[in-house]
């Protein structure tokens, strides 16, 4: 059981960081750059539904704030009903 937490605990981390760096990369990177697009093509499915739920509020798109915090969320519920 120990193992399942670790592995969803790594998965929800990864995806946070993965999602972090794809904001951080998109105000530094071309769109068509490789690492961009390579974070994009995991990030994108995730933000879509948001997106399309929450438009931009001043010209700043929050979508990705917006999943970091339903990811925390979501972690905690998994990791509780785990532990």
């Amino acid at each position: 059981m120990n193992l399942i937490v670790d592995i969803v605990g790594f998965v929800f981390t990864f995806l946070w960081i993965v999602v972090l760096a794809d904001v951080i990369v998109s105000w530094v990177l071309d769109p068509f750059h490789p690492i961009r697009r390579f974070l994009d093509s995991i990030v994108q499915p995730l933000l879509g539904p948001i997106r399309r739920l929450v438009p931009p509020v001043g010209g700043v798109d929050l979508s990705p704030l917006i999943l970091l915090i339903g990811l925390d969320i979501i972690r905690r519920l998994v990791m509780g009903v785990l532990a």
